[in-house]
C-alpha cells in the first residue's frame, strides 16, 4: 500500500481535474450547445488533455531536473515553498487573471487554452508531491528507476484520468444534466484547489 499511494494520489488529481468545470468540461458542453453537435463533446477532452498534459509535464520535467542536479532535501523544501506559494498567490489573486477564449473556438484554440489554464492553476506543481517518493526516495534508487520514465508514467496516468473524467462530465452534463445544475450544485473551486495546493506544500516541507 505504501508503494500504491502515490500513483493513486496522481490518479485522484486527475479526477479532480476532470471534475472541475473551469479545467474544461464546461467548455466542452459548451461547444456542443454552441454547434449543436455530440461529437464535439466528445472529441473536446482530447485536446482539453494534451495541452493540461503539456502544461504539467514543463512542471514536472523541471522537478525532475533539479532532482538530478541537487541534492533531494533542497529540492523538496523549495518544492514545498513554490506550492505554498503558488496556492496563496492563486487564492488571493488568481481570479484576477483569467484566461479568456471564445465559445467557438477551435479544437487547437482549446488545446491552447487548457495548457495557459493548466499553467495558471499550477497543476505541475500539485504533482512534486506525490512524484518526490517515487523518484527520489532510498527504495526508488536502489531499484535503479529512472526517475525520468517514472515521471513521464506519473502524468500518463493523471493525464488519462483526467480525459476519462472530463469527458464522462461533458457527456452527461450535455446529454442528461443540463448546465443548469450549476446555479444549485457550484462549489467554490478556487478555494478548494488552494487548499490542497497549500496542504501538499506542507506535506513537502515537513515529510
Amino acid at each position: 500500500m505504501a508503494e500504491a499511494w502515490p500513483w493513486l494520489v496522481i490518479a485522484g488529481l486527475g479526477a479532480l481535474h476532470g471534475l472541475n468545470p473551469g479545467m474544461g468540461w464546461l467548455f466542452a458542453v459548451a461547444l456542443g450547445l454552441n454547434r449543436r453537435d455530440e461529437r464535439i463533446v466528445l472529441a473536446a477532452p482530447i485536446p482539453i488533455a494534451l495541452g493540461h498534459a503539456l502544461s504539467v509535464a514543463i512542471a514536472v520535467a523541471l522537478f525532475v531536473w533539479a532532482g538530478r542536479t541537487i541534492d533531494p532535501r533542497p529540492v523538496r523544501i523549495a518544492a514545498g515553498l513554490i506550492v505554498v506559494a503558488w496556492a496563496i498567490y492563486h487564492w488571493r489573486f488568481g481570479h484576477r487573471h483569467r484566461v479568456r477564449f471564445g465559445m467557438t473556438t477551435g479544437l487547437l484554440g482549446l488545446a491552447a487554452w487548457s495548457f495557459l489554464m493548466a499553467s495558471a492553476h499550477g497543476a505541475g506543481l500539485m504533482l512534486w508531491p506525490a512524484l518526490m517518493p517515487l523518484c527520489f526516495s532510498p527504495d526508488a534508487a536502489s531499484a535503479g528507476a529512472d526517475p525520468l520514465a517514472t515521471a513521464a508514467l506519473g502524468v500518463g496516468l493523471h493525464t488519462l484520468t483526467m480525459v476519462a473524467v472530463t469527458a464522462g462530465m461533458a457527456f452527461a452534463v450535455y446529454r442528461w444534466v443540463g448546465v443548469a445544475i450549476l446555479k444549485s450544485a457550484w462549489i467554490n473551486i478556487d478555494l478548494l484547489w488552494a487548499v490542497i495546493l497549500c496542504a501538499a506544500g506542507i506535506w513537502l516541507l515537513v515529510g
